[in-house]
């Protein structure tokens, strides 16, 4: 039975995977961090879900590593059956469009595109690897009842929101309510990686759910479910994403007699909104 090795399986996304691999009985390994890759010998799926998100600005060089350093190890010192490397639709950023074969700009003196450059690096170095099964899927904004958990949870936007929205009573917006973002589930996103790693035949995926959902949205159907009330900071910009393109990895679920129909965000945020109050966690993130 093929081993899977998920490098970050601490965080919330490596975790929800290896939990769901566990449970259709499939051997997981999730090394601690540190650990030279040669030295765990045959790691067969590698899912590389190690990174920094939320704070890579304060953390430009951990940041750096997490992408890059020890993914370069792994590429040349690694034996493994595939390796598929977790990079972020947050790429798009200022694209006009979202799919797989877009080019990009960055800036090296910004360092808010120290993330994007970081993640641009380790996906060329996935790219240009011998191998077609060294790939990468795009993640778009992942959302759970589990986001909550670890120091980094508030620090994500629809964490904080609706972290506002159920103690404060209000939400005050950063950016305006017509900016949107693209969000996708953590039980969709293990069903996608486990398929990527095992049946994947393009190079890139995006993980995405391909509806944006503006912050005027969000807020109103939070201010439904919890009384709060939301205002917008003054001279808050405009930040928008292209739709992203989910056609190769819903062709990749139809190839397996499957459907990819992403569960809508605005519908799971009665669980959201119970878990941001301490409640017990909904089961998530299970195959089947």
């Amino acid at each position: 039975m093929t081993l899977f090795t998920i490098f970050g399986g601490n965080g919330f996304i490596g975790r929800h995977l290896a939990s769901a691999l566990r449970s259709a009985d499939l051997p997981v390994s999730t090394p601690q961090r540190g650990t030279a890759p040669e030295s765990l010998g045959p790691m067969g799926h590698i899912v590389y879900c190690a990174g920094v998100t939320a704070d890579f600005r304060n953390r430009p060089y951990d940041t750096m590593d997490a992408h890059v350093g020890l993914l370069s190890q792994m590429l040349a010192a690694g034996t493994f059956d595939s390796l598929l490397y977790l990079s972020s639709t947050r790429l798009y950023d200022g694209a006009s469009h979202g799919s797989e074969e877009t080019t990009f700009t960055v800036d090296p003196w910004s360092p808010n595109d120290l993330y994007n450059i970081s993640k641009l690096s380790g996906e060329t170095l996935c790219l240009n690897h011998d191998s077609p099964q060294v790939r990468v899927a795009r993640l778009s904004n992942v959302y759970g009842t589990g986001m909550y958990s670890g120091d980094q949870g508030l620090q994500n936007f629809l964490c904080s929101v609706i972290f506002d929205a159920v103690t404060k009573q209000h939400v005050q917006l950063q950016t305006a309510p017509g900016s949107s973002k693209d969000y996708i589930h953590i039980g969709d996103v293990v069903r996608a990686l486990a398929m990527i790693a095992i049946d994947g035949t393009d190079r890139i995926y995006n993980v995405a759910s391909a509806v944006n959902v503006s912050h005027e949205q969000l807020l109103d159907r939070l201010s439904e479910l919890t009384g709060c009330t939301w205002s917008t900071a003054p001279d808050a910009p405009q930040v928008g994403f292209p739709a992203i393109s989910t056609g190769r990895i819903a062709a990749a679920f139809a190839a397996a007699g499957l459907r990819w129909e992403p569960t809508a965000m605005l519908d799971r945020l009665p669980d959201l909104t119970r878990a941001a109050l301490g409640s017990t966690h909904i089961t998530e993130g299970a195959f089947g």
